[in-house]
């Protein structure tokens, strides 16, 4: 769907105290259900795509065109969002193949490298009309500074966002990456001290391991964009397993893949509506 508020979605959630769901790609399957949820959903949706699903497929390019071209044809605004990318020349490919937005994640670097090295992505993506999104520290599940307990000062991501200029900030409140149970919990009063604290909309990442409740409690606390991804692997791949399971016969990938890309899309949906409620 081409529209001229495309970039301005995180900031639309934000001002409205709503969540935008942002949910990765790993398959073409996970972008056709992706925004077919949306479409159900009448929701704004972002399709995300991580250095390592790129990795996955050999090169950034093949499954981008293809979210790219699934995006334009939704029925709702819907955003392609480089995820994760530690590397500035894949960010640059991702902008020239016409991505909205991207994530620089230099949180593995030392500070002063990672403000400076951010900075010029802001200015490189901007130049471009290219939203950026980075991450002070590595929020869990990724072997980083955010390890239990471990949490982002609100001092420090103001400074931060000052720095660099991005748009958008990944935040550490307490949900870790990977997660396959929805057990985890939000700091609230955290959220809500960086959302005071931050001028730019905040990011979760890790929302896989947060209930519905949880997820709701960090929107109304305060946070906007909420990445998604394990939760819905780990329902694609429950379909995959029983139609495989009820029918050793089965060899036509799309019997077993169709209902698995049901399934994303039936949570999508359900998702998208709860953070918009």
């Amino acid at each position: 769907m081409t529209s001229t508020s495309t970039l301005d979605l995180v900031a639309e959630a934000r001002n409205a105290r709503t969540g935008l769901g942002a949910f990765n790609v790993v398959l073409l399957e996970h972008a056709e259900a992706i925004v077919a949820g949306a479409e159900r959903a009448g929701q704004p949706v972002v399709l995300q795509i991580s250095q390592n699903c790129a990795r996955y497929h050999g090169t950034f390019e093949p499954i981008a065109l293809a979210s790219l071209a699934i995006a334009r044809a939704a029925s709702v605004p819907a955003i392609v969002h480089l995820d994760h990318a530690e590397d500035v020349a894949l960010v640059h490919a991702a902008v020239d193949l016409g991505v909205q937005s991207v994530m620089f994640d230099g949180s593995h670097l030392p500070y002063d490298e990672n403000v400076a090295t951010t900075r010029a992505v802001v200015e490189h993506c901007h130049a471009r009309g290219v939203l950026v999104e980075a991450e002070l520290g590595e929020v869990g599940g990724k072997d980083g500074v955010h390890a239990p307990g471990v949490r982002t000062d609100p001092g420090d991501a103001a400074a931060f966002v000052a720095a660099t200029g991005v748009d958008s900030l990944a935040v550490a409140v307490g949900t870790s990456h990977a997660m396959t149970s929805r057990v985890a919990s939000v700091d609230r009063d955290l959220v809500a001290a960086l959302a005071a604290a931050v001028r730019v909309p905040l990011v979760l990442h890790g929302s896989s391991g947060l209930s519905d409740e949880e997820l709701m409690g960090a929107v109304r606390a305060g946070m906007t964009k909420i990445n998604i991804s394990t939760h819905l692997n780990g329902l694609f791949t429950a379909e995959v397993r029983a139609a495989l399971g009820a029918d050793e016969a089965l060899v036509d990938p799309r019997k077993y893949v169709a209902p698995a890309r049901a399934a994303v899309a039936d949570e999508v949906e359900r998702l998208l509506r709860l953070l918009a409620a």
